[in-house]
Protein backbone atom coordinates (compact mmCIF):
# COMPACT_ATOMS: atom_id res chain seq x y z
CA UNK A 1 0.00 0.00 0.00
CA UNK A 2 1.39 3.70 -0.26
CA UNK A 3 1.05 6.03 2.84
CA UNK A 4 -2.83 6.11 2.54
CA UNK A 5 -3.47 3.04 2.90
CA UNK A 6 -4.86 2.34 -0.89
CA UNK A 7 -3.15 -0.31 -2.92
CA UNK A 8 -0.23 1.85 -4.77
CA UNK A 9 -0.91 2.83 -8.65
CA UNK A 10 3.01 0.50 -8.85
CA UNK A 11 1.65 -2.66 -7.58
CA UNK A 12 -1.29 -2.44 -10.29
CA UNK A 13 1.46 -1.87 -13.06
CA UNK A 14 3.64 -4.92 -11.57
CA UNK A 15 0.31 -7.00 -12.44
CA UNK A 16 -0.64 -5.34 -15.56
CA UNK A 17 2.73 -5.53 -16.83
CA UNK A 18 3.76 -9.38 -15.64
CA UNK A 19 -0.20 -10.51 -17.25
CA UNK A 20 0.95 -8.51 -20.54
CA UNK A 21 3.95 -10.15 -20.66
CA UNK A 22 2.98 -13.56 -19.95
CA UNK A 23 0.53 -13.18 -23.32
CA UNK A 24 3.25 -12.21 -25.39
CA UNK A 25 5.54 -14.88 -24.33
CA UNK A 26 3.10 -17.41 -25.00
CA UNK A 27 2.10 -15.72 -28.18
CA UNK A 28 5.74 -15.53 -29.30
CA UNK A 29 6.19 -18.94 -28.64
CA UNK A 30 9.58 -20.83 -28.28
CA UNK A 31 11.33 -19.02 -30.51
CA UNK A 32 11.33 -15.52 -29.21
CA UNK A 33 11.16 -13.38 -26.07
CA UNK A 34 9.14 -10.51 -24.96
CA UNK A 35 10.45 -7.25 -23.99
CA UNK A 36 8.27 -5.10 -22.41
CA UNK A 37 8.48 -1.17 -24.65
CA UNK A 38 5.56 0.66 -23.46
CA UNK A 39 3.63 0.39 -20.40
CA UNK A 40 0.42 2.89 -19.98
CA UNK A 41 -1.69 3.28 -16.36
CA UNK A 42 -4.82 4.77 -16.11
CA UNK A 43 -5.88 4.54 -11.78
CA UNK A 44 -9.78 4.50 -11.67
CA UNK A 45 -10.20 4.19 -7.76
CA UNK A 46 -8.64 3.01 -4.86
CA UNK A 47 -8.62 -0.16 -2.86
CA UNK A 48 -8.18 -0.34 0.81
CA UNK A 49 -8.62 -3.94 1.26
CA UNK A 50 -9.33 -7.75 -0.35
CA UNK A 51 -8.12 -8.65 -3.80
CA UNK A 52 -7.69 -7.34 -7.03
CA UNK A 53 -8.30 -9.41 -10.41
CA UNK A 54 -6.19 -8.68 -13.43
CA UNK A 55 -7.54 -9.78 -16.84
CA UNK A 56 -5.20 -9.62 -20.51
CA UNK A 57 -7.11 -9.20 -23.70
CA UNK A 58 -5.05 -9.01 -26.82
CA UNK A 59 -5.08 -6.28 -29.07
CA UNK A 60 -2.65 -6.70 -31.66
CA UNK A 61 -0.66 -10.20 -31.94
CA UNK A 62 2.13 -9.50 -35.05
CA UNK A 63 5.47 -11.16 -35.49
CA UNK A 64 7.61 -8.13 -33.70
CA UNK A 65 5.49 -6.73 -31.16
CA UNK A 66 2.62 -7.74 -28.68
CA UNK A 67 -0.01 -4.85 -26.92
CA UNK A 68 -2.29 -6.38 -24.43
CA UNK A 69 -5.13 -4.13 -22.67
CA UNK A 70 -4.86 -5.38 -18.71
CA UNK A 71 -8.14 -4.83 -16.86
CA UNK A 72 -7.92 -4.68 -12.84
CA UNK A 73 -11.43 -4.81 -10.85
CA UNK A 74 -11.83 -4.87 -7.21
CA UNK A 75 -13.87 -8.01 -5.22
CA UNK A 76 -16.99 -5.80 -6.39
CA UNK A 77 -15.31 -6.45 -10.25
CA UNK A 78 -15.32 -2.14 -10.44
CA UNK A 79 -12.92 -1.15 -12.33
CA UNK A 80 -9.42 0.18 -10.56
CA UNK A 81 -6.49 0.15 -12.86
CA UNK A 82 -6.94 0.43 -17.14
CA UNK A 83 -3.19 -0.67 -18.48
CA UNK A 84 -1.77 -1.24 -21.90
CA UNK A 85 1.58 -3.04 -22.33
CA UNK A 86 2.94 -3.59 -25.88
CA UNK A 87 6.43 -5.89 -25.83
CA UNK A 88 8.88 -6.42 -28.46
CA UNK A 89 9.04 -9.86 -29.88
CA UNK A 90 12.46 -10.57 -30.36
CA UNK A 91 14.24 -13.81 -31.46
CA UNK A 92 15.51 -15.93 -28.85
CA UNK A 93 18.80 -17.10 -30.42
CA UNK A 94 20.09 -13.75 -31.23
CA UNK A 95 22.93 -12.00 -29.77
CA UNK A 96 21.57 -10.00 -26.57
CA UNK A 97 18.98 -13.15 -25.84
CA UNK A 98 19.61 -14.57 -22.42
Amino acid sequence: TQPYGLLHGGASAVLAETLGSIGSMLHGGATKIAVGVDLNCTHHRGVRSGLVTGVATPVHRGRSTATYEIVVTDEHDKRVCTARLTCLLRDATGPTAG
